[in-house]
Formats: C-alpha cells, sequence, structure tokens
C-alpha cells in the first residue's frame, strides 16, 4: 500500500495521462473544488481540509503529483505546466468548473489552469503559494539540487520539513513525515521528487494577468519560503486582485497548521466564488 492514508488508498482512483496515471480521490456533493499539493507532499496535506469543505456542500477532489503518493513514477516531466495540464485534465473527467486550491508549487500550476481554461475555473485558492521564481542564486539552486537528490532525497526532506511547519504543527506531524518519507523511499519517487525541484515558475508568472476567476491568497505568517510573507501575498493579491488571509502560528502549511482559521476563510471564499460561477 502506498504511503497515504489507509482511508485515502482505498478510494483512489486514476487518472490516465500520457506518460502515466494520477491518483486522486473524490468525495460529497456540491460544486467541485480540487485541491492540489506542493513538491514533496501528498494529497493527505489536505486531510483537515478536505471534510471541512465536504461538510461545507462542496464536491472535493484531491491529487496527488506524478511521481507523489498515489501517482505513477514513469512520467518523463514534472513542474507548473504539467500539473496545470494534469488538472485541467481531471476537471475535465469530473464534469467541472471547478474552483482550484494549489498549495506552493500546486498554486502556480492553478495560475496556469486559470489563465488557460477560464471556463473551466472558477475561482482559485493559492496557499503558501510560488507563482513566480524565487530570488536565489546559482549556488542556492545548486545546493538545494544536490541537497535534494535522489540518494539521500527521502533524508533531506524528512529534516527540512520541521522548518516549513514554522509555528503550530498539527498533533499528527510526526506520522504524517514518516508517511511523506516513506512514499519518497519506493522505487522511482526519489527521481520524481528530485525532478519536481528544479520547477520553474516563470510560465505561471508571465500569465498572471490573464486569470480572471475570483482568487483568495492565503500565507502563514512564519512562512520561512518567503522573506517577507506579506509582502508576497500582497504582490500576488494585486496582479490577481485577489482577497488576502495572513494566518498565524503557521508556515508553509496553513491548511494543516491552522485548520482552524484556514478552513473556514476557504469554505467562505467558495460559497461567494461559486454564487459567481
Amino acid at each position: 500500500m502506498n504511503a497515504t492514508s489507509t482511508a485515502s488508498a482505498r478510494n483512489t482512483s486514476y487518472l490516465a495521462r500520457p506518460g502515466g496515471r494520477i491518483g486522486y480521490d473524490t468525495a460529497g456533493d456540491g460544486p467541485l473544488v480540487v485541491l492540489v499539493p506542493g513538491m514533496g507532499d501528498l494529497r493527505a496535506g489536505y486531510r483537515f481540509l478536505a471534510p471541512a469543505l465536504r461538510e461545507a456542500g462542496f464536491r472535493v477532489a484531491s491529487t496527488d503529483l506524478r511521481g507523489h503518493g498515489d501517482s505513477d513514477a514513469t512520467f518523463t516531466s514534472h513542474g507548473d505546466e504539467d500539473t496545470a495540464d494534469d488538472v485541467i485534465a481531471l476537471i475535465e473527467e469530473l464534469a467541472g468548473p471547478a474552483v482550484i486550491v494549489g498549495n506552493s508549487m500546486g498554486a502556480g500550476a492553478a495560475v496556469l489552469a486559470a489563465a488557460r481554461q477560464p471556463g473551466l475555473v472558477s475561482g482559485l485558492v493559492l496557499v503558501g503559494p510560488f507563482v513566480r521564481d524565487p530570488a536565489v542564486s546559482a549556488v542556492q539552486r545548486v545546493l538545494l539540487r544536490a541537497a535534494m537528490a535522489r540518494p539521500w532525497a527521502a533524508i533531506s526532506w524528512k529534516s527540512y520539513l520541521p522548518k516549513l511547519y514554522a509555528g503550530r504543527r498539527p498533533a499528527d506531524f510526526a506520522e504524517y513525515r514518516d508517511q511523506i518519507a516513506a512514499s519518497l523511499r519506493r522505487p522511482g519517487y526519489a527521481r520524481a521528487f528530485s525532478l519536481t525541484t528544479r520547477t520553474s515558475h516563470a510560465a505561471a508568472a508571465a500569465r498572471l494577468a490573464d486569470v480572471t476567476a475570483p482568487a483568495l491568497v492565503v500565507m502563514g505568517e512564519q512562512d520561512p519560503d518567503f522573506p517577507d510573507p506579506r509582502a508576497e501575498a500582497d504582490w500576488i493579491a494585486r496582479a490577481l486582485h485577489a482577497q488576502v488571509v495572513m494566518v498565524p502560528e503557521a508556515g508553509h502549511y496553513p491548511q494543516s497548521q491552522r485548520h482552524d482559521i484556514t478552513s473556514p476563510a476557504i469554505a467562505g471564499f467558495l460559497e461567494t466564488a461559486h454564487r459567481r460561477a
């Protein structure tokens, strides 16, 4: 069995794509919401948000990235543009339109999907979003790729995750971190993860002005991936004419670190977005 939770593994469906299959699950009734995780994460990263949205009256689809979780590790390309294509195909499969919730690099993919297929995307929720490339030196990029290389990817990522969960951690953090590490230890998955670390967000940045769907930016106040999380959230909000929710005591994963704040904020936005659609 894969490293996702037993419940999600039992309910996994598969979307056939060129090069492999995308694992996902769906539950609930109502307007469609698609949850997209970030690099190195599992769709179980939405284990708190997904049930809250179902209870609020939405049909929720949670998907794994290529080479992550229940998706195949046979894909030869990874990144924002590939993920956007997969998300568009999933929304079509599930007879959208949908609001896309994207965390980290999943946010960049969500922006591209909304720009490419505005009729399929009724709203965006961007959580800890990477929608442009961070200002890092060539040396820093090389060091990151070396640290996340295939032979030690699982160990490196497991060691790094506590930093990304700056602030309050969910009660099941240790167990969930073990699930992620176990997932990366399967044949082919460390390679896929390492390739995903090379993702550029330039394509998403170039299409921000083409997004017409309403958007919400959710950012942890302590997100270590951004020198100034509030400034990054405000920059994205200006580009997309979006609302901003800053989440205290949260780093890169506010949907699980402070789901008491994040889930109601996202559910409220979804109600508004679907009324406009």
